[in-house]
């Protein structure tokens, strides 16, 4: 492959091992579709497999018989949707591999250890590529028997979604995260470059005229220290808040800051434990036999009956891309993904029948957000937690 590279582009000085990488790094950033993938297929391999006859093979002289001839002699008529058929099983081919194996990946992995799935770009092939599982998944959601396995199913999927479409999920929440490719020193000089290209630009537009305080502001920044003055005047008289709302929050509240020390987190865990673990026992009054003795006259609600059409309302009210809860998935893929909402349905009609529900459910992310100066007590500490988005889904009904 290296020689014929170097008879192709002579100019060019590329290693053995450089231009062998080239061939994983192509198919695995989506340059080529699958179409132009096949296209250069089947060019590449008549021409070198006739090439390399015609190198180690002697020339023999065979003599072809009449039949042959004519079958060689007979015109092909080749329709013309045929490379686009091709084309297009081939990619319902890697979609379908690339979703089951990962729906395998994600029922082996925790649920902690799960990798972050990104945010999408808004785009029509990406909302093509989004939408075109749906198809596959209805085998695999009538053969979920409860929750966490669908949940486990629609993660997959999305996995898959992120994989085909190039963009790479993090590996943050993973115990054992694999090393990038691209070194470290690349990276850095990498970001270098994309720093001052913006710097450049934002230059250049200050220079043709442009004084949003932005530009002047990240002009001023690039110039501190180097006895350069703009020709802009400073505004004296500026509007300092927009938000008359976060402004006198901000007269009324000091502002808090968590450069402290920070709390101890056994102490932490050991407060907020004893205030959700602890078991309670609570004294009932005389009162409560009033309000049961109330409430018996009350004629009983009729039965809930949730219904697809249910749960895609509850989804679509939901923002695409809040914080999720332990599962990781976001509500942009129980929108997208509509062929669950059948099933979920069904399991959220089953799940007030039974006598407790999955772990999956009950299981969130809490966030500790400092409310006061002291930040070494525990109860200083405002705790926020972030549920899957399944319950949210299921309770919002």
């Amino acid at each position: 492959m290296h020689r014929l590279f170097a008879e192709l582009e002579p100019s060019l000085t590329v290693t053995e091992q450089n231009l062998a990488d080239r061939v994983p790094y192509i198919l695995r950033s989506n340059i080529f579709d699958f179409a132009e993938l096949e296209r250069q297929r089947r060019e590449a391999v008549p021409s070198s497999y006739e090439n390399a006859t015609a190198e180690d093979a002697a020339p023999q002289i065979v003599e072809q018989s009449t039949n042959v001839d004519a079958a060689m002699n007979t015109p092909v008529v080749v329709d013309s949707n045929d490379d686009g058929t091709v084309a297009q099983e081939l990619e319902l081919e890697h979609m379908r591999s690339t979703l089951e194996e990962a729906i395998a990946e994600t029922r082996s992995t925790p649920l902690e250890n799960r990798p972050r799935v990104p945010r999408i770009a808004l785009s029509k092939r990406n909302r093509a590529v989004v939408r075109a599982p749906n198809p596959m998944l209805v085998t695999y959601l009538e053969a979920s028997r409860d929750l966490c396995e669908t949940n486990s199913i629609l993660f997959g999927a999305a996995l898959a979604v992120c994989r085909i479409i190039g963009t790479k999920a993090s590996t943050v929440r993973r115990a054992t995260g694999q090393s990038s490719a691209i070194p470290a020193w690349r990276r850095r000089i990498e970001v270098r470059i994309a720093k001052a290209k913006a710097l450049i630009g934002r230059l250049i537009c200050f220079r043709s005229g442009n004084n949003r305080p932005r530009i002047v502001r990240t002009v001023r920044m690039a110039f501190a220290g180097r006895n350069v003055s703009l020709s802009q005047p400073d505004i004296t008289q500026k509007l300092p808040h927009t938000d008359q709302k976060r402004l006198y929050e901000s007269l009324e509240r000091p502002m808090l800051s968590g450069t402290g020390p920070a709390t101890n987190q056994a102490d932490t865990v050991a407060f907020w434990r004893g205030l959700w673990s602890e078991p309670v026992n609570h004294s009932e009054g005389p009162w409560t036999e009033v309000v049961a003795s109330q409430c018996v006259s009350l004629t009983p609600m009729d039965p809930v009956i949730i219904t697809p059409d249910d749960v895609a309302e509850a989804v679509r009210r939901a923002p695409n891309w809040k914080s999720p809860g332990l599962d990781g998935l976001h509500h942009y893929w129980l929108k997208e993904f509509v062929v669950c909402h059948t099933v979920l349905a069904q399991q959220f009609q089953e799940a007030p029948n039974q006598k407790s529900l999955p772990s999956l459910l009950t299981t969130g992310i809490t966030h500790l957000v400092l409310k006061d100066q002291g930040t070494t007590d525990p109860s200083k500490y405002r705790p926020i937690t972030c549920i899957p988005t399944i319950y949210k889904t299921l309770t919002s009904i």
